[in-house]
């Protein structure tokens, strides 16, 4: 996520910094042998039907698949059917980030012409950092009239600074309300980015607290207050953390070495209590079972000093082998896009070949896919990377829905 995208067709219009950092572990020189390293093997056909364009009537019916690696067997369930698969000393952490109404759209007042840009974050003095697309090249001093996702008009921004990474400081003129002219900044595979109006709360998860995020933390997209009550009846604890999933999550990988990927920085954060509660349910026997890999990158960067610590900062951390998990026991995610850094970090933590026969699986049944679909699991047994790489439980994931390990 080091770069801006063309809020028009979704490609790179601009590189970011890289704030932060990147852990690498050693492990099993046959594991390092075995564990692919370039962009290319992380590609996969996926028919584009396949792909969901909205969410079940209730979250929770989609169907839900189960890998199990002991049993080589395959079940099929739904994602209702999750707490069966929980302990009550398991720890369940969720990503509280609220997506913005990012996106922005409006009429150049010097050409007519259109524009559309993506807000970033808000700065001092009351100003806003954005990117933007336009035909020709805007300047410092231009007004852009903004249309709002009601129809509405009148509101403007005055361009002042653009700044190294492409981004612009705007004014917004009189009292401007991001929630008033903003668009949910829906992903250009559902609908070519197109909001409808039920996006508003289709785009968010049910424990959504923190605004900040312009894309959503979309593993948990498939909780219902329900659910949430079923998990919470078991005995597992829910805990929240935060990352505010930036522009970058948009950034195609580029190079074929995926060392040489500059990751993208993002804000998160982990409170002492947070911690706290972790630590407690890990120690009494219970795992840790992270809903998304936006709460594993939280978990493993505020972990970069060997142990869970509190933490709130940017993180840049791009999980790929040969990396070793601290915090994360569990993961639930979803079946990610071909040549992505969240397909990487999921086939590190999961097993190479394992994930691969989970995704072949998925498509053969035509299970639908990214924001709105699939969710995938992986449970690790032990604290090595080989008991990780070779003593996997199983997998599950759902169409439009979330999943479970095996126990």
């Amino acid at each position: 996520m080091e770069a801006g995208i063309d809020v028009v067709s979704g490609s790179v219009v601009a590189p970011f910094q890289t704030k932060f950092y990147c852990i690498t572990s050693c492990v099993p020189p046959c594991i390092l042998h075995a564990t692919p390293y370039m962009l290319s093997d992380y590609d996969y056909e996926l028919p584009d039907e396949f792909v969901a364009q909205s969410p079940l009537a209730d979250r929770a019916d989609a169907r839900l698949m189960v890998v199990n690696r002991k049993t080589g067997t395959i079940t099929h369930r739904h994602v209702r059917n999750l707490p069966e698969y929980l302990d009550p000393k398991d720890c369940v952490v969720v990503n509280d980030t609220k997506v913005l109404p990012a996106r922005l759209m409006g009429t150049r007042q010097k050409t007519g012409g259109r524009w559309e840009g993506l807000f970033l974050a808000f700065e001092l003095s009351g100003l806003w950092r954005i990117i933007g697309k336009t035909r020709g090249k805007i300047q410092p001093g231009e007004t852009v009239e903004l249309r709002c996702a009601d129809g509405r008009v009148g509101f403007a921004l005055e361009f002042g600074v653009q700044l190294d990474d492409k981004s612009w400081l705007v004014r917004p003129e009189g009292l401007v309300a991001l929630e008033r002219v903003g668009w949910v900044p829906i992903p250009p595979y559902i609908r070519g980015g197109r909001m409808l109006p039920e996006d508003r709360q289709n785009y968010q998860t049910v424990y959504a607290a923190k605004p900040g995020a312009v894309a959503a933390p979309t593993a948990g997209l498939h909780f219902t207050p329900r659910l949430v009550e079923a998990v919470k009846n078991l005995g597992a604890t829910i805990v929240p953390v935060t990352l505010h999933v930036g522009i970058g999550t948009f950034r195609p990988i580029v190079v074929e070495n995926i060392d040489e990927h500059q990751m993208h920085s993002e804000w998160c954060s982990v409170t002492e209590s947070a911690v706290s509660t972790i630590l407690s349910r890990r120690s009494a026997g219970g795992r840790v079972v992270a809903i998304g890999t936006t709460s594993v990158r939280v978990l493993e960067s505020a972990s970069r000093h060997g142990g869970l610590q509190a933490f709130e900062g940017e993180t840049s951390l791009f999980i790929r082998p040969p990396y070793e998990f601290k915090s994360v026991d569990v993961l639930l995610t979803n079946f990610h896009q071909p040549k992505s850094t969240l397909l990487i970090l999921v086939r590190t933590f999961g097993g190479d070949e394992l994930l691969r026969e989970a995704y072949r699986e998925a498509i053969r049944e035509k299970y639908r896919s990214f924001s709105h679909a699939h969710r995938l699991i992986v449970r690790h047994f032990g604290n090595s990377t080989v008991d990780r790489y070779f003593k996997l439980t199983g997998i599950c994931w759902s169409t439009t829905g979330l999943s479970s390990s095996i126990k």
